[in-house]
Formats: C-alpha cells, sequence, structure tokens
C-alpha cells in the first residue's frame, strides 16, 4: 500500500481527526502542519513527530516551502478556507477541504475553479456520504427496492446542548465571523439528500429563525455568567454542568470540552468559564444564526423533499423517511425499516456496530470512511474512490445558499 503524505492546515478538532485516522490505519503520513495557535501548533508537531521546520504559523509558510506533500487537509475556521485551497491546489496538492467550502458562493466557485484547473482531487468533508448507513440506504435506492423516489422527511436533530456549544457560546455563532447556520451545520445534510435523488432540487423554499437564544427569553433573575447564576442549577444550558461533566471522558474532552480549555482539572474549566466565551448565559451572548428552520425542496419529475435543523432535540442519529412508488425507508442512523408494497413484507437492514452522531464520535463511521476513501483515492490517483468532487459540492452548496435566500425573502427560489 501506497503511504500518502500528508501536510494538515488546521491543527484542531477538525485536522487532528483526520491526521489521526491516516496515522493509525498507515494509509497517510503527516509532514508538515501549519497552526497559528502556538500550544495547539506544538501538541500536533509533538503527536506527529514533525520537527521545527515541518511546523509553520500560518499557511502562507507552508505554501511558501513549495509543494512537500501528496495531499493536503484544509481545516481552518470556515471563513479562512479560500486562501489555503486555492493556494495548495495551485501547487499540485489534492485536497481534503472541512465543510463548508467557503462561506460565500463567489469562494466557493473559486476552489472549485482551482481545482478543476490543476486538475487535483477536492474532496469536500461531506462526511454523511461516507457511513455504512448511507451506503445501505443508496444500495436500497440503487436496486429499486421502493421504486421511484417520490418524497423525503429528514430531521437534523442538532441537540440542545451542542446548539449552546457550537452556535450560541461558541465559534459559529455569527453569520458575520462564520456563516449561516444551515451552510455551517446542515449543508452535510442538504447534500446527502441531494445524493439521495441523485440530482439538484429545481425550486427551494424555507423558513426559519433565532426563536429562543436571544435576550426576550432570558429568565427573570439570570446572571450574564453561568458561574454566578442562581438559576443555573436548574437551567437545561448550564455550563458547568456540560463542561465539568466531560472530565474524565476521553472523548467528551477530545470534543467538546477541548474548544473551551486545554486543561483537564476542575479549576482550569471553571477558570475558562469564569473568563472565556463558553461560561456566557446562552441569553446573554452575541449569537444571530437561527436555532430552528425548515427547507422545502421541489426536483424536477415532481419528487418533493422536506428538511428540519432543530436545536431542541437530543444529540442524536439523522431520521429519514423516504417515500416511493413500491415502499416506504425509516431510518435512524443506524438501522433502516423497509416496507415492499408489493408483497407488504418487512426488512429491518442493521448497520449497528458503528459510531454515533456527533463529531466526538466519528459523525457514525462518516469521519473514518471519507479519510479512508481520500487517501485511497490519491495513493490509486482514481478520482472514482470518491463519492463527489469540487463540481457537485459547489452544486450542493448553491442549493444551501438559494434556501438561506428563500428564508430571508420569503420567495421560492429556482434554481
Amino acid at each position: 500500500m501506497t503511504e500518502v503524505t500528508l501536510a494538515v492546515v488546521g491543527g484542531g478538532l477538525r485536522g487532528l481527526t483526520y491526521a489521526r485516522r491516516a496515522h493509525a490505519t498507515g494509509a497517510g503520513r503527516v509532514v508538515a502542519v501549519a497552526e497559528p495557535d502556538p500550544e495547539r501548533r506544538a501538541a500536533f508537531a509533538a503527536e506527529f513527530g514533525l520537527e521545527p521546520r515541518q511546523a509553520h504559523t500560518d499557511w502562507t509558510e507552508l505554501v511558501a516551502a513549495g509543494r512537500v506533500a501528496d495531499a493536503a487537509v484544509v481545516a481552518t475556521q470556515d471563513q479562512l478556507h479560500t486562501g489555503p485551497a486555492v493556494a495548495l491546489a495551485d501547487l499540485g496538492y489534492h485536497i481534503l477541504l472541512e465543510k463548508p467550502m467557503a462561506t460565500s458562493e463567489p469562494e466557493a466557485t473559486e476552489i472549485a475553479e482551482a481545482a478543476h484547473r490543476n486538475g487535483i482531487m477536492l474532496a469536500v468533508c461531506h462526511v454523511l456520504r461516507y457511513t455504512p448507513y448511507t451506503r445501505a440506504v443508496r444500495k436500497l435506492l440503487d436496486e429499486g427496492r421502493i421504486g421511484r423516489l417520490i418524497g423525503a422527511q429528514h430531521l437534523e436533530p442538532v441537540g440542545w446542548w451542542h446548539q449552546a456549544h457550537s452556535f450560541v457560546r461558541g465559534h459559529w455563532r455569527r453569520q458575520d465571523t462564520s456563516a449561516p447556520m444551515l451552510l455551517a451545520k446542515a449543508c452535510h445534510d442538504v447534500d446527502w439528500l441531494v445524493h439521495l435523488f441523485g440530482r439538484p432540487p429545481t425550486r427551494v423554499s424555507s423558513f426559519g429563525s433565532l426563536s429562543h437564544f436571544r435576550p426576550e427569553e432570558r429568565p427573570e433573575g439570570a446572571a450574564d455568567r453561568c458561574l454566578d447564576c442562581p438559576l443555573e442549577p436548574s437551567c437545561p444550558y448550564s455550563a458547568p454542568r456540560l463542561y465539568l461533566g466531560c472530565l474524565g471522558d476521553p472523548d467528551r474532552e477530545f470534543w467538546p470540552l477541548s474548544a473551551v480549555t486545554p486543561g483537564r482539572t476542575e479549576e482550569e474549566v471553571r477558570e475558562a468559564l469564569r473568563t472565556g466565551p463558553y461560561g456566557r448565559c446562552v441569553y446573554a451572548c452575541d449569537n444571530d444564526v437561527v436555532d430552528h428552520q425548515e427547507v422545502t425542496m421541489e426536483f424536477d419529475d415532481g419528487a418533493t423533499c422536506s428538511f428540519t435543523m432543530s436545536a431542541f432535540t437530543p444529540v442524536e442519529h439523522r431520521r429519514t423517511r423516504l417515500f416511493g412508488t413500491h415502499g416506504y425507508i425509516e431510518g435512524d442512523g443506524r438501522t433502516l425499516r423497509v416496507v415492499d408494497f408489493r408483497t407488504g413484507g418487512e426488512e429491518t437492514v442493521d448497520t449497528v456496530g458503528q459510531a454515533g452522531p456527533s463529531a466526538a464520535d466519528g459523525h457514525g463511521g462518516g469521519d473514518e470512511g471519507l479519510a479512508d476513501a481520500f487517501l485511497a483515492a490519491v495513493a490509486a490517483g482514481d478520482p472514482s474512490l470518491l463519492s463527489t468532487d469540487g463540481a457537485e459540492s459547489l452544486m450542493t452548496h448553491r442549493v444551501v445558499w438559494a434556501a438561506e435566500r428563500a428564508r430571508l425573502t420569503g420567495t421560492v427560489v429556482t434554481l
């Protein structure tokens, strides 16, 4: 097996996830990192045995060194994807790009064009495509088990504490520093649904808003920080309960606690909550992204699809119902119930044994599946081993932007 060499731009959670998978399987070897945070850069370099000359303070230093690896992982914050992705493509790197591609359509187009211009493989991290569960769903559809797909209902249960962590207190809380939530969180889901239907929709509508995590919803007597708040013990969004509860659990220390503090003691966690953004009251933050949204799509043959993204759920696998002319599929991210209208028979397809739904769990096996597919494609020089390319990812991102336009303008957008 050919070992693929990797340069990683962004040594945080996502960059580490793909680098560790490459290292664990032996399919890839990290030979460079670009990470501005000195502590994170040092920890990353130590973990992968990098010399000082291989650890760069930012992506421009990495680019200045020329092409030092076969492929690059770009896992910076959302709004910082375009510069490194285009520059690395121009150097001939194959690129594994964290989703979303970019925070605007022109920048995403620029990235896709750079990949095409340089003839490199560009794999956007739509990890849902790479789960065993998705492969099982696609196999059923491709075999015609439910006839022609006429409709779908799909739920993305973001989770109450995950919404508070990432989209109220965390990095993705504001559109001007990150992206609309539909793009930041659910471009996964829109891409997945388009993948099942096999083509983009022709019309899109959408509704949603920031309804709860706002000053008007703040309970009387609540303090600006959880550590000072008399209501904290009974609040569902208690930061001490969430983050102190991560201590001693390696998966939860990796995420979400690593976003809050590198410390692993109660004193260090409390200090981070006292001084940092993750200790703020969820009703006293500067967030502006939605906490619930509906998207409706219509396809060229009249098929329809409805998608719900909601903060007000547990953190669970996505749930989907697929309606066909000859049958019905209902799935919960682990098992599939298949009903055949022609025979009246039912079958359960089990994909249990895979990881859980969150980033700490590897997105249901999707993180590993994507990393393995990307490394195999680069090693073999075979882009067919990837489920999607830059052009298709750009197309599904455009559906997301159309849905946001529909939500903001109160119109039905034709693609």
